[in-house]
């Protein structure tokens, strides 16, 4: 199974369609998978080519760190690896300033996460979860910081306000700062919220989209059937094991549109010799913007049907269907921006009607320009 590399957003970074999750490495949440599972996921995901590692410093309180820390020297392939891990999460009750995306814990998890990672750089450092109160320039200049100093290479955002997340990539194009490269939401056939707002954001202004919990918290793997009724379901998957914890609300997922989903995903899937879990996979990396999806399994025998998610192409057709069935109901202001209220704004004129690569031969020459500027200005002849 071959891998595509795509560049990350706005970036030179390339990275595997399909990323390494390690939320499940290491079983201090109770669940998850032992170190030797853990070892043998990694081992098997680089055979396959790929590249791609996300943790977090919260991850098994630290243990999925600490276990990739190992397995990347003990193989030598640090330099092969894009490593990446996040901050935000409290390491020390009663402490405020053990958490939060201040300056004070960012520089404080870092080193914890080089420390545990036995690494003296992060290839993509990534803010876990906005906290609401610490100013975007405060953050934007402590990643811009670890930059400079050579502890990160590249930083990005997870799980923030869309408005927030421009506002910290408008900051840094503005004052010449190091961009931001990457978002990591929740995106799946189930969850497609994203699309509103974050999509269209990453393509102007430059992040690449990685896709968590591709599977809508284990709804599309292929555990969970409608019941008799409709209103209810069973498996023995990872909403399951997650119930009560307040990561997963069942009422959420177990409704009438998301069992429409899984029936026509299932019968998707049967057309194209695909497992579900497969083919919401493919689904998800297959979207625009979509840079990475993030595979998060508990055993070998998931793993592996997940990897071989994108060998067998699903048509034009079915990824329609799954469109279809999945999409977003209109909401005010979107449904302002539709082709209907476009054509009266100009004039009936189509929008958009210049052909394909009519803006590449701007763009290039642009970008000699700047180039030829850039010389003349450091003095070059």
């Amino acid at each position: 199974m071959p891998f595509d590399y795509f560049t990350l957003g706005r970036s030179g970074l390339r990275i595997s369609r399909l990323a390494l999750g390690t939320m499940t490495f290491g079983d201090n949440w109770g669940w998850g998978a032992d170190e030797r599972t853990s070892r043998a996921m990694f081992d098997r995901y680089l055979d396959a080519g790929g590249n791609f590692i996300d943790t977090a410093d919260l991850y098994t309180e630290g243990q999925s760190e600490t276990l990739l820390g190992k397995f990347i020297a003990e193989s030598g392939v640090r330099d092969r690896v894009v490593l990446t891990t996040k901050f935000s999460y409290n390491a020390e009750t009663g402490n405020p300033n053990a958490g939060g995306n201040g300056r004070k814990n960012i520089l404080r998890a870092i080193e914890g996460s080089l420390r545990r990672l036995r690494t003296d750089y992060i290839d993509l450092y990534l803010l876990h979860t906005w906290d609401r109160i610490t100013p975007a320039e405060e953050v934007l200049r402590t990643l811009d910081d670890l930059t400079r100093a050579g502890k990160i290479r590249y930083a990005g955002l997870s799980d923030v306000p869309a408005w927030y997340a421009a506002r910290i990539q408008t900051l840094a194009q503005a004052h010449h700062m190091q961009p931001l490269v990457n978002l990591q939401l929740q995106y799946s056939l189930v969850e497609r919220n994203v699309e509103r707002e974050f999509v269209p954001l990453a393509q102007e202004l430059g992040y690449g989209i990685t896709a968590w919990s591709p599977l809508g918290m284990g709804l599309l793997s292929g555990k969970y059937r409608p019941s008799e009724s409709g209103h209810d379901g069973h498996g023995d998957g990872r909403m399951q094991a997650l119930k009560g914890s307040g990561l997963v609300s069942l009422l959420d997922k177990f409704t009438p549109r998301n069992w429409r989903i899984v029936a026509a995903l299932e019968r998707v899937a049967r057309e194209h010799g695909l497992g579900m879990a497969q083919a919401a996979i493919q689904w998800a990396a297959r979207q625009p913007a979509i840079g990475a999806v993030i595979l998060g399994a508990r055993t070998m025998e998931q793993f592996e049907d997940n990897l071989a998610a994108l060998d067998k192409p699903l048509s034009a057709e079915a990824l329609r269907e799954l469109d279809e069935v999945s999409a977003l109901p209109q909401q005010f202001p979107y449904s302002f921006f539709e082709q209907a209220q476009q054509e009266r704004i100009h004039g009936g004129a189509a929008v958009g009607d210049k052909p394909d690569g009519y803006f590449a031969p701007v763009r290039v020459a642009a970008a000699a320009v700047s180039a030829t500027q850039g010389l003349v200005a450091a003095g070059a002849r």
